[in-house]
């Protein structure tokens, strides 16, 4: 796969250009976290180059300058939203991600419980951060939040707040998701700082839409695919254009929310340092790109799985048209085809062959291996197999004796209520785990599935969710034609 995107410089540049901005403040500022900061794993499909987790490492670089805040919405809470990638609660998922910055060795300050009104839920998680020994903030909601200036900065304000106090140049607030109330929490802590005679400054951290490509670009056009169902749209910044003479990209919410956080910086901070959304940010990923035509490519590729991920919920939720016809005027725009995307083609070719469900994955070096459904293994297992047994270069071998596969399948079958005998792909591993200690060819590749991480699969049928987790585990990007194997009201 084309590398695209130069991490290390990434990191290098993105490092430098946070220290000039604390610099510009007077050595301390809140630098609003969005996105996700050790899982990005849309920025390492549109940028290929880009690892995953490239935010934390490049915060690593500076550790000792860091300390971390936590923002989670009351209402979040009291709901139980979940992340949508992970299934876990917001609340759990601020403890999760409070251990791993703590592993890295990051000073974890704190968790701000944003709009709170009393929420019982918030109450028994505030305890149960004073258990674990964590320190937790209370911020109010606010009447006329965020366009009535004068009731907002002030005393019964910002300054009801219960304010952080803070030791580090670098205050990272982050949160589970969006909607957590992160920019507001910096500026009611830079509100309080200065009541405490400390001079802090603001700045937002997001990876997308990338400011110094093309509004037209697949990388941004990807962004706007991701988030169709957020009605989140690209444009370009006419403040950066009337202040600079200089044609930038941001988005819809922050080009609209501008005037009202310029006019509340103005009325905290005496004066705006920033003239546009554009100003606020600090990202440097447009500049760490090596290989625009790469990254152009890979960027396409992620519309037309965005596209086939919305057309599978559409096909299960019965809702989401809107999104799906959105994603299909943006697959217009960088000129690409969902039905003739090359995997796509594959699969459907060997499904009419077979005539029952198969799947098509392109490998590292770009070579697409097919499977198909058979007597005692699903599609997503033989597709697995196959795929694995090219990368280890073993031609086509048994790696999986019957004599292993069969007690499985009587197991599910006999004792396990399944009415389908075929090996899933999670219970295919298991398989050929065993036979490694039989067989040297199994154990051979075995040793392979890492290097799946990153490859593209596609199926003729909506696989089960036991196959798309086995997937998504090995980091194999899954898309399936929005079409179920089995002409049933009810699907696992």
């Amino acid at each position: 796969m084309e590398i695209g995107f130069d991490n290390d410089r990434y990191i290098q540049l993105q490092a430098e250009h946070i220290r000039e901005r604390i610099a510009q403040f007077g050595g301390k500022l809140y630098l609003e976290f969005g996105g996700k900061l050790f899982d990005d794993y849309h920025a390492s499909r549109v940028l290929p180059g880009f690892q995953p987790d490239s935010k934390i490492r490049m915060l690593k670089t500076m550790v000792d300058d860091v300390e971390i805040v936590f923002a989670i919405n009351a209402n979040d809470i009291e709901k139980g939203k979940l992340r949508g990638d992970l299934g876990i609660p917001y609340d759990a998922d601020v403890l999760r991600l409070m251990d791993v910055f703590r592993g890295m060795g990051f000073y974890v300050n704190g968790v701000v419980i944003t709009q709170y009104s009393g929420q019982p839920a918030a109450d028994a998680y505030r305890a149960r951060l004073a258990g674990l020994g964590v320190k937790s903030y209370l911020h109010y909601p606010i009447a006329g939040y965020p366009y009535d200036i004068d009731a907002i900065v002030n005393e019964k304000g910002y300054g009801k707040n219960e304010f952080v106090p803070t030791t580090h140049p670098l205050v990272v607030v982050t949160a589970p998701g969006p909607g957590s109330g992160k920019m507001a929490v910096c500026l009611s802590q830079i509100y309080q700082e200065l009541q405490h005679g400390i001079k802090a400054g603001y700045a937002k951290y997001e990876t997308f839409p990338i400011w110094n490509l093309p509004l037209s670009h697949p990388v941004n056009v990807a962004y706007e695919a991701a988030t169709a169902d957020l009605n989140d749209a690209n444009a370009i910044d006419p403040f950066h254009l009337e202040a600079y003479g200089i044609s930038t990209v941001n988005y819809n919410r922050d080009i609209e929310v501008f005037p009202v956080l310029h006019a509340l910086m103005e009325r905290i901070m005496g004066e705006s340092p920033y003239q546009s959304p554009t100003d606020m940010g600090v990202n440097m990923a447009g500049n760490a790109i090596c290989n625009d035509e790469a990254c152009r490519e890979a960027a396409k590729n992620e519309i037309v799985r965005r596209y086939f991920r919305t057309a599978v919920d559409v096909r299960r939720t019965g809702t989401g048209e809107e999104q799906l016809l959105k994603i299909k005027s943006l697959l217009s725009q960088v000129g690409a085809d969902a039905m003739a995307w090359p995997l796509r083609t594959e699969a459907m070719l060997k499904a009419e062959m077979t005539g029952g469900p198969a799947g098509a994955m392109r490998m590292p070096d770009g070579t697409i291996i097919t499977g198909k459904t058979s007597t005692l293994l699903g599609t997503a297992s033989s597709l697995l197999i196959n795929a694995l047994k090219y990368l280890a270069g073993t031609g086509d071998v048994d790696v999986i004796s019957d004599e292993v596969i069969e007690p499985i399948c009587h197991l599910k079958t006999a004792h396990l209520g399944s009415r389908n005998p075929r090996l899933h792909s999670d219970e295919t591993l298991v398989a050929l785990s065993i036979s490694t200690t039989l067989n040297p060819k199994a154990e051979e590749i075995m040793a392979h599935t890492g290097d799946l991480r990153g490859c593209d699969a596609f199926f003729s049928v909506i696989i089960s969710s036991a196959d798309a987790n086995i997937y998504k585990k090995l980091g194999i990007n899954v898309c399936c034609e929005p079409v179920y194997e089995m002409s049933s009201y009810y699907h696992k």
